[in-house]
């Protein structure tokens, strides 16, 4: 096909009634709402933060190193840091 044909044919595409358009019809009744499930996050409360490149470089490969997901991998992180922070206090330290 010739340039001039392609063109001519692009053209002719766009011209007005060259695609049919069909508009759905309008429903009366509403459509019926998911039912709602129970959420797995619920009766839970939600932590986050902002960090520069390198955190977030850190994060995803303990992420990946780990098999965890971002919730799991704080709650790793704070427990570990729970845990020291009290070994510290046994001993007078803190």
């Amino acid at each position: 096909m010739s340039k001039a044909n392609k063109t001519s044919a692009f053209l002719a595409a766009l011209s007005p009634g060259a695609i049919p358009v069909t508009v759905p019809a309008a429903q009366d009744n509403k459509p019926e709402a998911a039912p709602k499930t129970p959420r797995k996050q619920a009766g839970r409360k939600h932590i986050g933060g902002y960090f520069e490149r390198d955190m977030v470089e850190k994060v995803a490969i303990l992420r990946a190193r780990l098999g965890l997901d971002n919730s799991e991998l704080i709650k790793l992180a704070i427990e570990d840091l729970y845990r020291k922070h009290e070994a510290k206090r046994a001993f007078g330290d803190a």
